[in-house]
């Protein structure tokens, strides 16, 4: 199951952070590194704080943008400290690693810059946000630290599931990943601009609130076909 989770990194302007985290993921068997636009990388300040875990280093993935690194994604989960306007779903860690092995999907952990974390439209592209809690008076932990804490907790639950029995899977139909529902909600939101449900100049959060949706409903692929089916059918009767 730990082969089907990935740690992505979002602008870490430290490099030596970068090998912190690696190093973790090694410590807990983890390995899918992703890094989004780091701020130096390559850097033999990774390599020397990874001490040893290298391999996860040279094995990462460097892409531009948040959405290259979700694309395939299919549960994603992000770290937050900070109380949001839209409340979102909320988990510990130990929750967030029970979804991991309850799902059985690919699933993206993201962390965000070290001084000020994920921005509001990073974490709404995430099904679940995950607070660490640490003491009110000094909550603050560095990157290393907090990939190691979620790693750990996945480790625990990969040795509690050890010996249970094979489940099978609960998807009859394999489950969206994030691109296809970015797709949707571009569609979606194409066709409420046309039926006028929708001001692009005052959108409010309705989009907002729309992924927010489809994300806790957990979509399938089929699922998501039909909806796109029916909003074509929409266009079409209002293009006729």
């Amino acid at each position: 199951m730990q082969n089907k989770v990935r740690i992505v990194l979002v602008n870490t302007s430290h490099p030596g952070n970068i090998g912190g985290a690696a190093r973790a993921m090694k410590n807990m068997g983890l390995a899918d590194l992703y890094l989004v636009g780091p701020k130096h990388y390559p850097s033999d300040d990774a390599v020397s704080r990874a001490a040893g875990a290298s391999d996860i280093l040279e094995n990462a993935v460097v892409v531009d943008t948040l959405e290259e690194a979700l694309a395939d994604c299919q549960l994603v989960i992000g770290t937050s400290a900070r109380e949001r306007n839209i409340p979102w779903p909320l988990v510990d860690p130990r929750q967030a690693a029970d979804l991991v092995f309850d799902e059985g999907l690919v699933t993206a952990f993201v962390f965000g810059r070290e001084d000020r974390g994920l921005t509001n439209e990073e974490l709404q592209r995430c099904n679940y946000h995950v607070h660490i809690p640490s003491v009110e008076t000094f909550s603050s932990l560095n990157l290393g630290a907090a990939v190691q804490v979620i790693a750990y907790e996945l480790r625990m639950k990969s040795l509690l599931m050890k010996d249970a029995p094979v489940v099978a899977s609960k998807w009859d139909v394999p489950a969206a990943n994030v691109e296809q529902i970015d797709y949707l909600l571009e569609h979606l939101e194409k066709v409420l601009v046309q039926t006028e449900f929708l001001d692009p100049n005052m959108p409010m959060q309705v989009m907002t609130r729309f992924r927010r949706l489809f994300q806790r409903s957990r979509l399938d692929q089929q699922e998501l076909g039909m909806l796109r089916g029916m909003l074509t059918s929409m266009e079409k009767q209002m293009n006729d």
